[in-house]
Formats: structure tokens, sequence, C-alpha cells
């Protein structure tokens, strides 16, 4: 099985084919590309200073158009996969989904029906998906006319990512095969870098890093790991408000710890598992343009959130630091400017309507998301001026954050009160939410990284109380307008 991915092939892939008859092109086709638990702040086109080697998506990058502020609307559940794939599956907000605490009176009984495979179905698409089998929407999932599920988790062909490729690829043969010419939606979904992070032999010596399964040790240090993230922390400040939070405490290889060599060797097996998604999309997307299929492809890529894995002092996905609430996000396809960006504010469940508009179906009346089809247009830069994010699968009512143009607020209400707390940031002048424990000089030994003076959390100080009554007014608005049926320790009760 080919596992390796050539500079060759790479230009060959976005080089045109010539003498290759296509499916009819009256409708594109889609390739949509989901992975499990990766952040947006680990790719080159993202953070200058990204360890991580992906060089297909970053062709992807310049050949198409990045999004900036590309969030998830968050969870209400520990397995933050699950609403989150829920969303993209529905378009709907995350207090309207059909699980939701009040679901029987806001989400449609019939919404499977309107969920992305069976809208493009009856427009004549023919569907297709895999992806990991679990944490995710089954019912909307059985809708692909072809369906691979799996959890492949594991540091080979059989086991790991090149597994979801096969079955992309042996879709696409079978294609070839019966000459089927309808225009195909291609849900190409990853297991991984979601832990267990078993990487590849050869990816993980790249990176410095071992598949660690002994809990009563370190893992071995070594100079290819890759270097600690800036904003870093030994601990969180407070409480995350989920005691005994799987992702916090049970991550094999990591549990409890979040010393360098543990988190810098962790940072290496993500990094291996998400190099090795990169090489079976090279493959996917090298026989596509074998089939003369790729030119009349949009091809996204997303993830259902981001992941901490050592910022803030956190490891799972819980939380809404930018590193986890944002998503990265990029479109290459028909007409589309190659190598630009956009803002976009937009959300994992606008989804369903960007690629019905995208491809000229009706949207379904149950959808609630924005499509962003203008900004890929070059029309608008965003398509809704702020955003609302929740975490509160923990202790109640939890976590919320808002944010609008360069400002964001956070605020804690967990463990029944004993913990309160405010952050608010100034992104423009602090892009990785610096706290005061970012400026202890024990920390900045470790990170190498300073922080200015102003690079910290500015809720306490009385210079910004304007600007924090501001976004919580605004905080509190999006909540009643989402219908988030909790109210944080300083918020009035609803009428």
């Amino acid at each position: 099985m080919k596992t390796t991915f050539s500079l060759i092939t790479l230009l060959f892939l976005f080089c045109p084919c010539v003498g290759v008859k296509a499916a009819d092109q009256s409708k594109p086709n889609i390739l949509f590309i989901l992975t499990d638990d990766q952040s947006p702040m680990d790719f080159g086109f993202y953070n200058s200073d990204a360890s991580m080697q992906t060089p297909v998506i970053d062709q992807l990058a310049k050949q198409g158009m990045v999004f900036d502020a590309a969030y998830h609307m968050g969870s209400f559940s520990g397995a933050v996969c699950t609403p989150s794939r829920h969303m993209i599956m529905t378009g709907r907000t995350v207090w309207h989904l059909p699980i939701a605490p009040n679901a029987k009176s806001q989400c449609p009984p019939d919404i499977v029906q309107n969920t992305l495979a069976a809208v493009f179905n009856r427009a004549g698409y023919s569907t297709m998906r895999t992806c990991k089998k679990g944490n995710s929407y089954d019912a909307a999932n059985k809708q692909f006319t072809v369906r691979h599920d799996a959890v492949k988790r594991g540091g080979t062909d059989e086991s790991g990512s090149a597994w979801h490729a096969e079955q992309v690829l042996n879709y696409l043969n079978d294609r070839e095969t019966t000459k089927d010419n309808k225009p195909f939606l291609i849900y190409y979904g990853f297991s991984h870098p979601h832990d267990t992070r078993d990487g590849t032999p050869e990816l993980l010596a790249k990176y410095g890093a071992v598949n660690h399964k002994d809990k009563t040790t370190l893992p071995p240090e070594n100079p290819k790991q890759p270097p600690l993230p800036p904003n870093y922390l030994p601990e969180h400040p407070f409480s995350h408000g989920h005691p005994k939070l799987r992702d916090e405490t049970r991550v094999s290889g990591v549990w409890t710890r979040r010393d360098p060599r543990t988190i810098r060797n962790e940072i290496g097996r993500y990094n291996a598992c998400s190099e090795n998604i990169d090489i079976q999309i090279g493959r996917v997307l090298e026989k596509l343009d074998a089939m003369g299929e790729l030119e009349n492809t949009y091809i996204i890529y997303t993830s259902d959130h981001g992941m901490a894995v050592g910022r803030h002092g956190l490891q799972g996905k819980q939380n809404l630091y930018e590193h986890t609430w944002r998503v990265p996000l990029v479109i290459k396809g028909p007409g589309i400017k190659p190598g630009t960006r956009a803002t976009g504010n937009v959300y994992l469940l606008d989804t369903l309507a960007t690629l019905c508009d995208l491809a000229g179906i009706p949207t379904p009346d149950s959808n609630e998301g924005i499509s962003w089809k203008p900004v890929v247009e070059g029309k608008k830069t965003v398509v809704r001026d702020c955003l609302y994010g929740v975490y509160n699968g923990g202790t109640k009512p939890g976590m919320r954050s808002v944010k609008k143009g360069d400002w964001k607020l956070i605020e804690y209400d967990v463990l029944d009160g004993k913990v309160r707390e405010k952050q608010l940031f100034n992104l423009a002048e602090n892009p990785h939410e610096f706290l005061p424990q970012h400026h202890d000089p024990a920390t900045i030994a470790l990170t190498g990284v300073t922080p200015q003076p102003n690079q910290t959390n500015l809720a306490s100080d009385p210079h910004y109380a304007e600007k924090l009554a501001e976004m919580e007014a605004l905080l509190l608005s999006e909540m009643q307008r989402l219908d988030d049926p909790y109210r944080l320790w300083h918020q009035p009760a609803d009428d």
C-alpha cells in the first residue's frame, strides 16, 4: 500500500490532467474531509512556527481559501465530538440538536430526513462516507449510500488512517468500473489525531516520539521532539469544572501529567498521526486527478474541534480557548481564487447550508446555518458579527464564550459555584490568550516565550471595565437568542 507522497506527485496533483474524460460536470463534486481533534494552531498556514508538516494540506491552502475564524459552537457533553458532528449533519445550533436537553420542543422530529446525505441523495448525488464509528450521529450517517465506518487509531496501514483512504479509493475505483457519472459527495473522515495517537514507526521517529504505554515512567527525551507551545502551562490556574474528565486524566501516554517531556512526546505523536492523514489525503487527490474529477471538485478540509495538548495546562477539547474552540478550515475548488484568506466568522454548523449552496441544492427548512459561499466568492468577509461558544459537559452551568471583533470573553461557573472566573482577551494583542501564569519566570524558562505586559487576562483591569460589561451583555444576548437553558451566576433570570 502506498504510504509516501513525493514532491513530483504533489506537483502533478495540482496540475490538471489532459485527455482524461471526467464525469458529468453540470454539478460539482464535493470532498468533505474531517479529522478528529485537530487544532488550527498546528498548521503552517495558521502558525509560522508550527512543527507539524502537512505538504498536501498546505498546498490546498495555497490553491484555495483559508478561513481565519472558523469555530464549532460547543458541547453539552464531555464527548465534544458528538454535538459537533450533529451540527455538521443537521445545520442546527447546539441547543436545537436532536440530542439537546430540550430536543422535543426545539428540534423537528423528522430531522434525519434533512441531514447532509439525505439532502444530497434527493438531489441526485452519489453519497459515500468513511469515518470513525461512535460519538457521531448514526441515523444521519446511515443515509449515505456507501458507508464504511470504523475506529482506526493504530500505527499500521490496516489499523490507521490508510484504511480510511482505502475506502475512498475503492469507491472511486468502483465509479470508474461502473461508469458512474453522477456527481458525488464524499465524506472523508479520519479517526486520528484523536488519541490513542499510535503513529507509524517512521513518522514517530521523524518527530522523536514513542507510543508511551508505561504509566509509571516518563517518555524518553529526544531532540527531534516538537517544542512546547508558547502558551504551555504545567497546570491550569483553576479547575475546568469537570471532575474525572477522561481527556484530562486517562489519555494513554499522558494521563494526568503535564511535564515538558510528556507533552513534547505527545505533540510528536499528534504530529505523526496528522502527517499520516496528510499522506492519505494526497493519495485520494491523486486518484481524483487521474480520473479527471479534481478540477470539478470542491475540497473542504476541517476538524470537528480543536485540541489543547499542553496549552494552558490542559490536554483535551473541553475548553473554550482559541486552540480548541477554533477549527481549521480550507476550501479549494471551481472559481475559488488561489491563495486567499477570509475572517469568515463561520461555524461548523454552516456546513450543510454551504455545501447545498455550492451544489445549487435548496437548503432544508430545518437548517439554521448560514452559507459562507459569499465569502468564498469574495462578496463578504464575514457571515455574522459575533460568535458564541459553550462547554458544560461537566458541572453546570459550565463555561461560555463570546467573541466580537478582536475581543473575546470566557466565563466559568462550575463546581456548584466554587469556581467563578472571567477571562477577557484582546486577541489582536494577545492571540495566544496568555494568562498571568504565563509571565512566571519558571514558565518562560520552559517555553522560551516572554509575554508582553498587555498580553494577559484583562477582566480585572479597571481600564477595561466598560469593555467587560459590553461583552457580558453580548454573551447574555447570545445565550437568550440561542435558547441556552442555563444562566451564569451574575446573569438575570429570564422573565
